[in-house]
């Protein structure tokens, strides 16, 4: 996307307001009185209809119109903002959304979607309600000067001065003295200004609102015509009357102009693919800081090493900064889910209640956006097999609302999202049935309760009775596992029989460079993520003779499940006589890593390995070393299940 361009930035600031007007719609089904909230409804469609004619989407606006004319009746007290009129304009909202985005709408679903708002304000369900007395109208003398760069920018005067007309009778006339000779005409900039003499019930708000996107940058002079009433024709303006002097017009401009500075400071929107880019720049610079640094301490000059360290120091602090540029709040992933939970209880005939924690838990932007589908497909389950229905409900003693929680929270360098119902849990007979008919566990087989549950997302698994046009297929649940693994995240599920369940994702916080521990195992080098090391300790040779067999080690009275690296990798050499053991964790679980030796931490720049190697679960991705040498980068999630798995066939064993 190019700033530049003035269609993009339109539909940007379009998504923005749509976003907005389905928050507060959301907001307005529990709170239909809000005044506040249908202010902010129609407000953000009049700005929409307005901004959509301005930039040429002629059919965006009159689509738009409709839907604020509705609430422009809620706004006047002639109907009432009822769940009826909530869900036709939400609907109306994916059309409007789709027209914005210059796609392929359809005419006879926008005509339908509009016979549906008609009925949902003429309806039964929205009986008018006692209107207020008319306001007594008023004569406004309007002065308008737009910015030479207006039509350059896509602003468009004749929908302006429409919309102008569409408040009520009025008289315009052009401002010609601006206008230059026509050698010296520059064609693409406005040199005309107005004068409009308007009558209207609306209030000065309205007028204001109808230049609400260039207000800033131009000249708005609106006066109340004194003694003018509604039986008083328009009067045009007095001849005799002094002309706006120059000075009048900048006392006028200079607040909204000092707070639009005052704003500008505050936020820079910035396409996300220069911020992606701009990473990889910062990866790229510390790569040649790795390298630097060991050239340095290979060197005897002192001059040298000091730039080196200097070069560090500021590498590190970009790379902290850039980390900071890219997070964003989580609350604007969870924000779209609540218009998912409306539309499920309408499909479900459920009672649903949706409850957000931790929204200021910030993540990676590049994260969030792929967490967007796996959260979709996790709460559509939550909704249709994890809850009941009321009756259901109800004859369990439990309250016939339905409740989803989905929270988030920062733990160490990861982010833990759960998705969590208080629904009938998992059926573990049925997911155990149906893993032995798909051939995935052999009958009567010892299954863990964690890898029992984990058979939820494989390909094609469902204990869905009936297939429905929500879930029931066994496609989706694979997807979130797929993604989660994608991101080097894990799954943990938690289920009580009666009383719901809980899924966590554990997602680390960002994608391109994190702080590792450098080790070693024979001759190759591996990257352990920092934020999964809990600490390291030594494994005399009495003890890796003690273990042999076991592969258990004693740590604070806790018995740790560990893994031999070098039998892993098959290094074929003998093991150091001193060797290391790093004890990671992803949530309660842990295990040990058998290292020959630590190298010591290491800022490491993420790439992705090939699609050859993609499928190699052991590792997710590698890293290059500052003498130019590659280390492969292990996958904590994948060592930790393995060690888990290796405890519980011993112990099963034993």
């Amino acid at each position: 996307m190019s700033l530049d361009d003035p269609v993009e930035t339109f539909r940007q600031e379009a998504r923005d307001l749509l976003e907005q007007i389905e928050t507060d719609l959301l907001d307005m089904e529990h709170r239909p009185g809000d005044r506040a909230l249908v202010d902010a409804v129609f407000r953000g469609l009049h700005t929409l209809k307005g901004s959509g004619a301005m930039f040429g989407f002629e059919a965006l606006a009159a689509f738009t119109h409709h839907c604020e004319t509705a609430f422009d009746r809620v706004r006047k007290g002639e109907v009432a903002a009822t769940p009826e009129l909530v869900s036709a304009v939400l609907a109306a909202q994916d059309h409007m959304r789709a027209l914005a985005e210059g796609g392929e709408a359809s005419q006879a679903e926008g005509e339908a979607l509009l016979a549906a708002l008609r009925r949902a304000v003429e309806g039964e369900g929205a009986a008018p309600v006692t209107a207020p007395e008319a306001a007594a109208a008023t004569v406004w003398n309007i002065r308008i000067k737009l910015p030479a760069d207006a039509l350059v920018n896509g602003t468009r005067p004749l929908p302006l001065l429409d919309e102008l007309r569409g408040l009520g009778p009025c008289e315009v006339s052009a401002i010609i003295d601006e206008v230059p000779t026509l050698e010296a005409l520059t064609p693409a900039e406005c040199h005309l200004g107005w004068n409009v003499v308007l009558t209207t019930e609306h209030p000065r708000s309205a007028i204001e609102d109808v230049f609400i996107f260039v207000i800033d940058e131009m000249i708005l002079e609106i006066e109340e015509v004194a003694g003018a009433g509604a039986e008083n024709d328009a009067p045009a303006l007095a001849e005799d009357a002094p002309p706006p002097v120059e000075i009048a017009a900048r006392a006028v401009k200079e607040p909204a102009a000092e707070a639009k500075a005052s704003r500008g400071g505050d936020t820079v929107r910035v396409p996300a693919e220069r911020l992606d880019e701009l990473m990889d720049r910062v990866g790229e610079l510390v790569i040649a800081q790795s390298r630097l640094e060991q050239v340095a301490a290979n060197s005897a000059e002192p001059s040298l090493r000091a730039v080196s360290e200097e070069i560090e120091r500021l590498a590190a602090e970009l790379r902290n900064t850039m980390m900071v540029v890219r997070m964003v709040p989580i609350a604007q992933l969870f924000g779209r889910f609540r218009r998912l939970i409306h539309d499920l209880a309408r499909d479900t005939g459920k009672a649903i209640e949706f409850i957000t924690e931790g929204e200021t838990t910030e993540l990676d932007k590049t994260v969030i956006e792929r967490l967007a589908d796996p959260l979709i497909h996790l709460i559509r389950n939550a909704a249709d097999h994890g809850l009941e229905t009321p009756e259901a409900r109800a004859a369990a003693g439990k309250a016939k609302t339905g409740v989803i929680t989905l929270a988030a929270r920062q733990a160490g360098a990861e982010v833990v999202i759960t998705i969590a119902d208080d629904g009938q849990g998992i059926d573990r007979d049925r997911v155990r049935r149906k893993a032995e008919d798909a051939g995935l566990v052999a009958p009567g087989a010892t299954v863990s309760d964690q890898e029992l549950l984990q058979f939820i997302f494989h390909p094609g698994f469902s204990t869905a009775q009936a297939v429905t046009n929500l879930s029931g297929r066994g496609v989706g649940m694979d997807v979130v596992k797929r993604t989660i693994e994608g991101l080097r995240g894990s799954i943990e599920v938690t289920s009580q029989p009666g009383e719901g369940s809980t899924i966590s994702l554990r997602i680390p916080l960002t994608l391109a460079i994190i702080d590792g521990l450098l080790v070693r195992v024979g001759q190759g080098r591996y990257v352990i993520p920092l934020g999964a090391v809990e600490e390291c300790v030594e494994l005399s040779v009495e003890q890796d003779l003690r273990s042999t067999g076991r592969s258990l080690m004693t740590l604070r009275d806790r018995l740790v499940p560990f893994i031999r690296l070098r039998e892993l990798f098959a290094t074929g050499m003998a093991p150091d006589p001193h060797q290391k053991v790093v004890v990671v964790s992803t949530g309660q679980e842990r295990v040990g890593l058998v290292v020959d030796q630590i190298l010591g931490d290491h800022q490491t720049v993420i790439k992705s390995l090939s699609g050859f190697h993609a499928d190699v679960a052991t590792f997710s991705g590698a890293t290059i070393l500052g003498d130019g040498g590659v280390a492969l980068i292990l996958d904590v999630s994948h060592l930790v299940a393995a060690g888990q798995r290796q405890d519980a066939q011993m112990r099963a064993a034993g």
